[in-house]
Parts: C-alpha cells; structure tokens; sequence
C-alpha cells in the first residue's frame, strides 16, 4: 500500500486471498513474481497475471470508493448550502 493506503505492490493482492503465513519471497528485498514462494502445500501458486489482474482490480476498488466519498461529500455539502447554511456554517458541522 501506499501512504494513502491504496495497493500499489502484488503482495497488496496475495494477503487477501488466503489467511496465515501462506507465501513468501527469496529474495526479501526484490519483491518480485519471479522470487514468490508458496510455503502452505495446499495453496497454490497463482499465475503472474493473475496477480497483475488482482492489483488491478484492488486499485480500482480502492479509488471508486475514493471517488464515491468525494462525490458524496460534495453533494451533502450542497444539500445543506440548499438549505440556506453558509460555507462558514457548513465549515463548522463538517470540517471541511
């Protein structure tokens, strides 16, 4: 994840398909398809576009619900200035 929490790394999309310790990597410090281990046997190894794929869909997730939050936000503040509240008052209720 980055530091605005949305997956930017195929590890974002491994941690969620299974629970426990199920992979790994060969090399720690070169987070790579190619250095993926599997240490569950009863897991398998998903494919490179598979992970590719999972990101990707991760990421999209990630910002609609960024998009819906901020469209949702801006159409409750335009309810309440609709309802006659000023920017100072709608600052005061909401913060922003």
């Amino acid at each position: 994840m980055d530091i605005n929490n949305r997956p930017n790394h195929i590890e974002d999309y491994l941690v969620q398909l299974h629970s426990g310790q199920w992979f790994g990597w060969s090399d720690s410090k070169n987070k790579v398809y190619a250095n993926l281990i599997i240490h569950d046997d009863n897991k398998t190894k998903p494919t490179e576009q598979e992970c590719i794929d999972g990101l990707a869909q991760l990421q999209s997730d990630f910002d609609t619900a960024q998009t819906n939050a901020q469209t949702k936000k801006a159409s409750g503040k335009q309810k309440l200035k609709d309802l006659g509240l000023d920017d100072d008052e709608i600052k005061a209720l909401i913060g922003a």
